[in-house]
Formats: structure tokens, C-alpha cells, sequence
């Protein structure tokens, strides 16, 4: 389904003359067909729509990265494509929680699984990111349940 949206998406930008966008759908398409292959090595199926959220917050994360560095850097220009290419990545992800959801589905998690101190957070942390796949922030999510698990 994911895969047929950034099909679609390419042939609109590419009708679009929008080179920012193309090139950016592109690189995630690259991307996706990268981890195909390595699973295929593996012997293990195509991407399915979760990982392919996985190497949407990974691409996300990079880009920032990126943007601050160029930021810091004194080059506004590189910065603010990073950021171009930040929107268009999370146009093709699930809308972000708010960080008070994000709160309260770590509870739940908590509660769900019994977790009672900080050596069941891997616990929580994989329910988190089997429900909730490229809707949160997980390295904050972490944080959150750390907190909670003390």
C-alpha cells in the first residue's frame, strides 16, 4: 500500500517538475529497494509497510541530524533542504503523537505487560513499537518509560 503511495506520489512530482520532491521519493524508494535486496540475501520477504515507517524515522532522523550540523555550521541553505526533504519524508508517515499520548500509551504499556523495573523496558519498548510503528518517537518514548519504570 505504502510502496503504490510513493509510486504515485514520483509520477506526480515528476508531471510536477517539483525536483526537491522527486529526489527525495527517489531516495526513499532507493532506500526500500536496499532492504529488499538485503532481505532477499536473507531469505526473508520484501519490506512490509511497518519497516518500511522504520526507514521513514531513520531517513527522518538523519536529515535532522543533518540540519543541525549544517545549521551550526552557518550554512542556512544546506539546513533548510535538509528540512524540505524532512517535510516530504513525514508526508508519508502517520501523523506524530502528542507527547501527552505518548505518556499515557507508555502507561498502558507498562500496566499491559507487568513491566515492574527497568529490566522489563526492551519489553515495553518492542510493544510500543509493534502498535504504535512511525507514530512516535521512540528514543523519547524511551525516556518516558525509563522515567516511569525507576
Amino acid at each position: 500500500m505504502l510502496r503504490d503511495k510513493l509510486a504515485s506520489s514520483l509520477i506526480e512530482a515528476i508531471k510536477a517538475k517539483n525536483t526537491r520532491r522527486t529526489s527525495t521519493v527517489r531516495l526513499i524508494q532507493t532506500a526500500i529497494k536496499d532492504r529488499d535486496i538485503a532481505n532477499r540475501g536473507n531469505g526473508k520477504d520484501p519490506v512490509s509497510d511497518e519497516e518500511i515507517m522504520q526507514i521513514l524515522t531513520k531517513m527522518t532522523k538523519q536529515r535532522e541530524e543533518s540540519a543541525k550540523i549544517y545549521a551550526d555550521n552557518a550554512r542556512p541553505e544546506l539546513a533548510a533542504q535538509e528540512r524540505e526533504e524532512i517535510e516530504i519524508i513525514r508526508g508519508f508517515m502517520p501523523e506524530q503523537l502528542p507527547a501527552e499520548k505518548v505518556r499515557e500509551l507508555c502507561q498502558s504499556v507498562i500496566s499491559e505487560t507487568g513491566a515492574q523495573g527497568l529490566r522489563d523496558m526492551g519489553r515495553c519498548m518492542n510493544a510500543l513499537k509493534e502498535k504504535y510503528p512511525g507514530q512516535m518517537d521512540f528514543a523519547k518514548a524511551s525516556g518516558v518509560v525509563k522515567d516511569m519504570l525507576k
